[in-house]
């Protein structure tokens, strides 16, 4: 097993300084059972920054979708100060 992976008896018995060394190091490490990754531990603001990441990615994709389809349908953008009015903003 390589520096980055632990079996999940040995992260158990070494679960503080796991946790201090994927907080110092910023590195994800890999937990394995009977050879096989099953989850990993990462430091909390790195998973954060991942998260809000994969929302922006999705959120980029979703809005370049309704462009596409607007192009596709010929509709045009509901203006910003009728989507506030509708939704009582």
């Amino acid at each position: 097993m390589s520096s980055d992976e632990l079996s999940v008896s040995e992260a158990r018995e070494q679960l503080a300084s796991l946790i201090d060394r994927v907080r110092a190091e910023h590195q994800p490490v890999f937990l394995s059972r009977r050879g096989r990754r099953v989850a990993a531990v990462i430091d909390a603001e790195d998973l954060q920054r991942l998260i809000e990441m994969a929302e922006d990615t999705a959120d980029i994709r979703a809005a370049a979708e309704a462009r596409r389809e607007m192009a596709e349908t010929g509709a045009t953008p509901v203006p910003w100060d009728t989507a506030k009015a509708d939704l009582g903003l």
